[in-house]
């Protein structure tokens, strides 16, 4: 299952790398060929939604066939892509498969291990979670510039098919069906809800926050939303249980991680910007500058896994969003001349302080609620990362564009700059950039520090509905029983 995993997230991020060969092989724009990205996030903001009911409907086994299968049979698609629609439907059927993964997983981690062991489960899932986008966009753009963007699907693909014929054979039923109604109503809401506002934030950022399409659809959007909300808190069967904010420590983390995770893609949006636009490097020389910080929260994955099982998650909270608090402010202090070296060593510390607060703060959530919500909640936390991601790069593309264009005519003025002038006004253009970006980075320092205060009220609380024991030589450990 980790396998399958990693191997659906290293899709979600070589895309972006390939966009360029991709829309001079299809001759599209850039607008369209970013649909590319946008269509799959849609997607998994109508699937993940649902995953609740499809945990509590359909076996383990089934779904993981189910998941790992389409996604294969998708990414063959990609490869073999003839036209752009294709290749668009394609991603639609990847992301179909993609969007079940990760909360299955989860829910099959929290049901087999024993609370005591929860922690570095989860740290070796976050192994795949975060070691795929750390070599993901280096790995497409070293084939991209070697051979061509099919063959990044070429060798995905196979390993997608090898993964679902071994599960075949390898993966068991753990988890408890039942035949629950689906709420066909709250999926329609669910759909145009999660859909509209996570469209108009997509796009927000290029066609302007005033563009009618983005406002009608951030409308309808939210509307929809509402009255999903107020639909999942009257019927019998709710596809989304929102009485889980009910338990204090399952709200409180939940807040701190959609935070961190906005202040996150500050980084993964802003950096190859400012690498690529003011240092004027490849976006592979650019994924090289981001190896590092994967590579060390996948390294750190399972060891703060081990932490958390021992210590809990308050400290590690703490201590990972102090580091993220200095490294995310050092940001700010970028320049048109910044040395390579200061931007590589504090953006792998700040994913080291990153990777030291992300699981534990999720497993804290999850243990919170015990076995019977945990599907309900691991659906919770994921929709609500998904948007919170969404709303993290509109929001801070646009602080950078908007407050750039406003340094820039300060610069402009300040140095009677003409437009006429094109030597100095590409060097007002990128210092603007670069003010812009630092702007944006010290609104990501200001939302870190308001999750750091909140992390001094994370408790390490008894699961709901679970009995724990502390472990001991020659002595048998309860385990946690379905409510």
């Amino acid at each position: 299952m980790l396998a399958g995993a990693f191997v659906a997230f290293l899709n979600q991020t070589v895309i972006n790398v390939a966009l360029p060969q991709i829309m001079d092989y299809f001759k599209i724009s850039a607008v369209t060929a970013n649909w590319l990205s946008t269509i799959f996030m849609l997607t998994n903001g109508i699937v993940i939604p649902i995953t609740a009911f499809l945990m509590e409907r359909f076996t383990t086994r089934q779904l993981f066939l189910f998941s790992m299968g389409v996604f294969a049979i998708g990414t063959f698609i990609c490869a073999t892509a003839a036209t752009f629609p294709i290749l668009l439907m394609a991603r639609v059927v990847q992301a179909i498969g993609a969007g079940i993964l990760f909360p299955l997983i989860t829910n099959v981690i929290f049901t087999i291990f024993p609370i005591v062991r929860r922690g570095f489960a989860m740290g070796i899932f976050g192994v795949a979670l975060n070691f795929a986008p750390a070599v993901g966009p280096t790995w497409a753009g070293w084939i991209i510039e070697t051979y061509s963007w099919r063959l990044i699907f070429y060798v995905i693909a196979p390993i997608a098919l090898l993964d679902f014929i071994i599960a075949i054979f390898l993966v068991k039923n753990v988890t408890e069906t039942s035949r629950p109604k689906l709420d066909v109503l709250g999926v329609i809401l669910s759909t145009i809800g999660f859909g509209g506002i996570l469209y108009s934030f997509a796009t927000g950022g290029t066609k302007g926050w005033r563009d009618p399409e983005v406002v009608s659809l951030f409308i309808i959007g939210g509307v929809s939303l509402i009255l999903f909300v107020w639909r999942q808190l009257t019927v019998h069967h709710p596809l989304l249980e929102f009485r889980i904010f009910k338990y204090k420590m399952f709200t409180l983390t939940t807040v701190i991680n959609v935070i961190v995770t906005m202040a996150m893609f500050s980084g993964m949006i802003l950096m190859p910007i400012y690498m690529q636009t003011i240092h004027g490097f490849s976006p592979l020389e650019a994924g090289f500058m981001m190896l590092p910080g994967g590579v060390v929260m996948g390294i750190m994955s399972p060891i703060t896994g081990k932490l958390f099982d021992k210590f809990g998650a308050r400290w590690l909270a703490i201590i990972g969003l102090a580091i993220t608090i200095l490294t995310t402010f050092a940001l700010t202090r970028l320049q048109t001349n910044t040395p390579f070296s200061y931007v590589l060593w504090v953006y792998t510390v700040r994913m080291f302080g990153m990777s030291i607060l992300m699981m534990p703060i999720f497993t804290a959530g999850l243990n919170d609620l015990g076995l019977s919500l945990n599907k309900y909640g691991t659906a919770m936390v994921n929709t609500l990362r998904m948007v919170a991601g969404a709303v993290g790069m509109a929001f801070f593309v646009s602080i950078m564009t908007n407050n750039g264009e406003s340094h820039l005519k300060t610069i402009m003025k300040q140095n009677a700059i003409l437009p006429t002038d094109k030597v100095h006004m590409a060097l007002a253009i990128k210092q603007g950039t670069v003010m812009g970006i630092n702007d944006a980075f010290m609104v990501a320092t200001y939302l870190t520090i308001a999750a750091f205060i909140l992390s001094f009220f994370i408790r390490n609380s008894k699961p709901n509905g679970e009995e724990t024991v502390p472990v001991r030589k020659k002595e048998i450990k309860k385990v946690p029983q379905l409510q």
